[in-house]
């Protein structure tokens, strides 16, 4: 009975020596969970403060990149600004500078007028762009005031152009006139009289003048006489080029 006891004594021992050390291992398996749990939570935090420093700091790169475009669109507008102010300094200054040059141009015109110099003046120093311009013609030879005599009889141009192929008769009037056109084509008739060494070009005649009047221009057209006078004030040119073209 005794051996009975002594042995229930012992597995009472041994479970409670069992359950002893099966609460010292829970324990330390608490402990792990919790020392894991608590690292695990540090971790977290870590990188919950990495990821928020992160995004400060984006927030903070956003706003210097905003800040330097606003800054770039002002200078790009202040320079927008200047530009448009340069801009229209240099259209009043052309405009103004416009103005002066009508201005010139027709005092030029009315002194020449009074002079009697519209082909040393005016037209002369037109004729050698014009004539590239209209007729592709390199000038070889060039006058004013030509004159000829023959047989007794005189025969006088005021200017007088000419390239390989070309031979132009330019005459000029200080207030041009329909009866104006007829003499000069009537004239232009017989210049192969007075310049036989020519006859082998086309002769073109050219009507010159400071301004013409609308009813002399067309009908100079319809006689495909050319007229050449001020373009707005601005240049010599020919003002009736095409019509003269569509009329031959």
């Amino acid at each position: 009975m005794k051996t009975l006891e002594h042995r229930v004594e012992s597995l009472e021992s041994l479970l409670g020596q069992f359950i002893i050390n099966h609460d010292i291992a829970l324990r330390r398996l608490e402990n792990k969970i919790d020392r894991y749990i608590e690292e695990m939570q540090k971790d977290r935090k870590a990188s919950e403060e990495r990821l928020q420093r992160q995004i400060e700091e984006m927030e903070k790169d956003r706003k210097a990149f905003q800040d330097e475009m606003k800054a770039f669109k002002d200078e790009m507008k202040a320079f927008k600004d200047e530009m448009k102010a340069f801009k229209d300094e240099m259209i009043d200054f052309k405009r103004r500078q416009e103005e002066e040059n009508i201005r010139k141009n027709k005092e030029w015109s009315a002194l020449a007028k009074k002079m009697g110099t519209i082909v040393e003046d005016l037209i002369a120093p037109a004729l050698r762009p014009t004539l590239s311009k209209y007729f592709g013609c390199e000038v070889t030879m060039e006058g004013q005031r030509i004159f000829r005599r023959k047989n007794g009889e005189d025969y006088e141009i005021d200017a007088i152009a000419g390239c390989e192929n070309k031979i132009f008769m330019i005459e000029a009037r200080s207030t041009p006139k329909v009866e104006d056109v007829k003499e000069i084509k009537d004239k232009g008739k017989r210049f192969f009289e007075f310049f036989p060494e020519h006859k082998d070009k086309e002769l073109i005649i050219i009507f010159g003048s400071i301004t013409f009047p609308e009813n002399v221009i067309k009908y100079a057209s319809k006689r495909s006489v050319y007229v050449l006078a001020w373009r707005e004030w601005q240049h010599m040119d020919i003002l009736n080029f095409d019509e003269v073209r569509r009329s031959g």
